[in-house]
């Protein structure tokens, strides 16, 4: 048996990402496209879990996905993203998504929405390799930690009546 990577810190893989939302990524009340924001989303976690597992991994669901207000075209769209937790082959990764209004000039950010990512392993030979552990340095990091394992018990119980009920 291979034995477990070494941990590595919140900060170790922590992303963030600054587009311009642009006209083909927006509805015709000139906001932003729910699918492209989820899009942005998925590309900031899942560079976040490589930098941190440093191994192939894809997406294996996406949590709390809550839009808050909206970007308009122009805005720059900030993505945040940081480790939650690790698990024996998985990573969740929290996404929180900014807008900053360029046109105004003020530079001020909005909170815009914020996604709970989960990523999986994917090994070559179909067996799953481990992620390094998280280490968890402050307070914040062990709250989100905690905050993570309950969301988790709950994705795996609704996949279970998921899997029940498709029987």
């Amino acid at each position: 048996m291979t034995p477990a990577p070494e941990s590595r810190s919140v900060a170790d893989s922590f992303t963030e990402m600054v587009e311009v939302l642009l006209p083909n990524d927006a509805n015709p009340l000139g906001f932003a496209l729910g699918g492209a924001v989820m899009h942005l989303i998925d590309i900031a976690a899942a560079i976040a879990a490589h930098r941190h597992a440093r191994m192939p991994l894809v997406t294996a669901s996406v949590d709390g996905l809550q839009f808050l207000c909206p970007v308009r075209i122009g805005d720059l769209i900030i993505l945040r993203a940081r480790l939650t937790a690790t698990f024996r082959t998985s990573i969740e990764v929290e996404v929180e998504v900014f807008s900053e209004a360029l046109a105004s000039g003020a530079g001020e950010r909005r909170r815009t929405g914020i996604a709970y990512l989960t990523f999986v392993t994917v090994g070559a030979d179909g067996q799953r390799p481990e992620v390094p552990s998280l280490r968890l340095e402050t307070d914040e990091d062990r709250r989100k930690a905690d905050a993570a394992a309950h969301r988790r018990a709950a994705r795996l119980e609704a996949k279970r009546a998921l899997t029940s009920s498709a029987t």
